[in-house]
């Protein structure tokens, strides 16, 4: 069972749970307090501060400083977390209360009762404080263990989160909302986190047709046949090497008093060795995460569809497995998509973009008002922008929408250009264009001139590219686990609620 989230506006020293969380920010001279570490002060007799002091806390990001209360107040363990320096001005942004909230949840594994107070930080809204401390304390307390043989004796996070705020009427629908978050990202991180071997086309598509279900919405599953007959040359050329044929998973939700329609498109390679291109040895089996974009459409339209938002969403999701064998494309083939170009393969390794090409065709036939994209689809973003943050290209307007909802949403994005020039790489002598560029230079780049080639012209698009935000190979951080992240469910949703705004 997922973790609890609750509100209180009982006084503190009423409150009894396993541990009590706040927040300190860091300065000059030494840790920052805050209203909530004030209060915990006050109720240890003044000696919290003074303990910190010496423990050599500092304040920054990501540190946590367990104190023990030693019989002083009703919970034996205060864990202090860093909230690093403060805005100008003065206050904590939202996404450094988040990241706190989570580094606490993941420091106080064992610990089953957590009351926070890391609410009463002052700085934002209280809405966006209530939400931002809910996200990260759920997020954080993620773990994934469907393939562990045992779990006795092993610290698990906490199970029951307490919030203390001034009136709990009001923290209700800022908690609900954080829970509904928190489910829609954990379906990623586990979707992700699967294995291949469980996690094939078939299986992908199954298992996102019943979370479609279970959220009310109308569900369509194309199978190899059905795809033949579809003219999905794309998907059905990526998925010719595998065994285990490829799908196309198609999500709507159709919201009351809906004015915006908006597609959403995901990549779903449920594992990539290449192809006959074939990748190296080492860290192909991160490659397990080719799905991440096929899973945050998946998880973003049912989210919609629990928030109950007005809006129209159809999230079209191709799925294929890029293995090598006697029925794998080739290079040198060319391909036939859905919409009738062809492109000629120069490098099977490049087959996200062929298979989002039939997605983005058959999506753009519904004629929505904006189409937005998500996908690992180049090693090139991480070589631009490292790990953590996301490209973000298309239509200026809608590229810009995207990152300015990302600002918002906590999850790190950078618009990047699409320059003319770059095109001119994609042009083949025998197709349409190749779907590879043997110069490397500007990869990300020309992948989404790739994709651009299956977007209609004045439909506002934005391609979201995750290669290194969706999938954490290194130590956990803030609310971030290793393995599934669950970028950019976040951004997605703020920038669907941008589009309802803007009717």
């Amino acid at each position: 069972m997922p973790p609890t989230i609750s509100a209180t506006d009982r006084p503190l020293e009423k409150l009894s749970a396993d541990a009590v969380v706040v927040g300190v920010g860091k300065g000059p001279d030494g840790p920052l307090p805050t209203p909530g570490a004030e209060a915990v002060d006050r109720l240890l007799g003044g000696r919290l501060l003074t303990a910190l002091a010496h423990l050599g806390a500092t304040g920054a990001e990501d540190e946590v400083t367990r104190v023990a209360s030693l019989g002083q107040g009703p919970f034996p363990v205060v864990a202090v977390v860093g909230l690093g320096a403060p805005q100008v001005g003065g206050g904590y942004a939202p996404e450094a209360l988040r990241r706190a909230a989570g580094a606490a949840s993941r420091a106080l594994s064992g610990r089953a009762s957590v009351v926070t107070l890391l609410a009463a930080v002052g700085g934002t809204p209280d809405g966006q404080r209530l939400h931002a401390v809910g996200e990260g304390s759920l997020l954080g307390a993620y773990e994934f263990t469907a393939y562990k043989s045992a779990t006795d004796g092993r610290p698990t996070p906490p199970r029951e989160f307490t919030v203390v705020v001034p009136d709990a009427g009001d923290a209700k629908a800022p908690l609900q909302r954080a829970r509904a978050v928190a489910d829609a990202i954990t379906l990623v991180r586990d979707l992700v986190n699967t294995p291949p071997n469980d996690l094939y086309p078939a299986e992908l598509a199954a298992r996102g047709a019943a979370a479609g279900k279970a959220a009310g919405l109308k569900v369509e599953v194309l199978d190899q046949d059905a795809l033949i007959a579809g003219g999905y040359g794309g998907v059905l050329a990526v998925g010719g090497g595998s065994a285990r044929g490829p799908r196309l998973l198609r999500l709507t939700y159709s919201g009351k008093r809906a004015r915006t329609k908006v597609a959403l498109v995901g990549k779903g390679i449920t594992f990539d060795s290449g192809g006959l291109s074939i990748k190296p040895a080492a860290n192909m089996h991160h490659m397990t995460s080719d799905m991440a974009g096929a899973a945050a459409v998946i998880a973003t339209v049912c989210l919609v569809a629990e928030l109950g938002l007005p809006v129209e969403v159809t999230a079209t999701v191709p799925i294929a497995e890029n293995l090598p064998s006697g029925t794998a494309y080739r290079p040198a083939d060319v391909v036939t998509f859905r919409n009738g170009k062809k492109a000629e393969i120069t490098n099977t390794d490049a087959e996200g973009r062929v298979i989002l090409a039939d997605a983005l065709a058959r999506a753009a036939e519904d004629s929505p008002d904006a189409l937005l994209e998500t996908s690992t689809l180049t090693g090139a973003q991480l070589v631009a922008l490292g790990s953590r943050t996301a490209g973000v290209m298309g239509s200026d307007d809608m590229r810009d929408a995207v990152v300015a909802a990302s600002a918002r949403s906590g999850e790190a994005m950078w618009a990047m250009p699409m320059p003319a020039e770059l095109r001119r790489g994609l042009d083949s002598p025998i197709a349409d264009f190749v779907n590879a560029n043997a110069d490397r230079m500007g990869g990300m780049l020309v992948g989404a001139h790739f994709l651009a080639e299956f977007v209609p012209d004045g439909v506002p698009w934005a391609h979201i590219d995750i290669a290194g935000p969706s999938y954490n190979t290194g130590a956990p951080w803030g609310y971030t686990p290793k393995g599934g992240t669950g970028v950019p469910v976040r951004t997605l949703l703020a920038t669907i609620e941008d589009l309802i705004a803007d009717g």
